[in-house]
């Protein structure tokens, strides 16, 4: 390589370098708020799983100092104490609560899950659906049959296992309305449900029997009416059988 190429060369290496360092004054603080951003936002996360992990423990610890207390009255008033952390652990302390107060006020305990049912604007449609559900549950919660009915028939409106209890229950209200025919029919339409757990199929099935139902499949259409009439010939047949 002659002088004057290698006195190119290293001009040309001299450029790149300071064109290098160009950029890099230019654009470089871009790649240190990169750095800066990614590891503050990994730090900010583990501090708020933190912050979650103890807001959860010091609830958990909360309410089961809660439960603890000797008197039942004294432990529904311990409860209602308890700081929610949020619209969804409110709604779970009042449920306990009202689980608590059943014994002792039961209409109580149907006032709380129906305040936690009627609120739209925080609960979780979930726990909405629990409260309702709980609520029609209680036998002496001062609720008419009506307004049992009610409340069910919107559950049985939804989806999924919800509206499949929310069914058990209307068969329970048929059944107390004298009215078991149309108890069979919800309860066989639950047996014959794909979402129905086997648990809840198991009861259907036990209450269908109890009710002197049968619950093969084709029982309910191949049973004759009480005051059906012998097909014409029958009569006559039997008597010539007889003779």
């Amino acid at each position: 390589m002659s002088d004057s190429d290698s006195f190119i060369e290293e001009v040309s290496e001299e450029v790149r370098r300071d064109r290098l360092f160009g950029l890099m004054r230019r654009y470089g603080w871009i790649a240190i708020l990169a750095v800066v951003i990614l590891v503050g936002g990994a730090a900010y996360n583990e501090w708020r799983k933190a912050q979650n992990r103890a807001e959860a423990e010091a609830l958990g610890d909360a309410i089961l100092s809660a439960l603890e207390t000797e008197d039942q009255s004294a432990r529904v008033d311990a409860l209602d104490a308890v700081a929610p952390a949020g619209p969804g652990s409110e709604a779970v302390i009042a449920m306990m609560a009202a689980a608590e107060a059943l014994k002792d006020d039961p209409e109580g305990a149907v006032r709380r899950l129906l305040a936690i049912a009627d609120d739209s604007g925080g609960a979780a449609p979930v726990y909405r659906q629990i409260a309702t559900l709980k609520a029609v549950m209680i036998p002496d919660g001062g609720m008419s049959p009506q307004a049992r009915r009610d409340r069910l028939d919107g559950l049985a409106l939804g989806e999924g296992v919800m509206r499949l209890l929310a069914e058990e229950q209307l068969a329970y209200l048929d059944i107390e309305a004298d009215d078991p025919a149309s108890a069979q029919a919800r309860l066989r339409g639950i047996i014959g449900d794909a979402e129905a757990t086997p648990g809840l199929r198991r009861r259907a099935t036990q209450v269908i029997v109890a009710l002197g139902g049968d619950v093969t499949p084709g029982a309910e259409a191949a049973q004759p009416e009480p005051d059906e009439e012998p097909a014409d010939g029958a009569g006559t047949q039997g008597e010539g059988a007889a003779e």
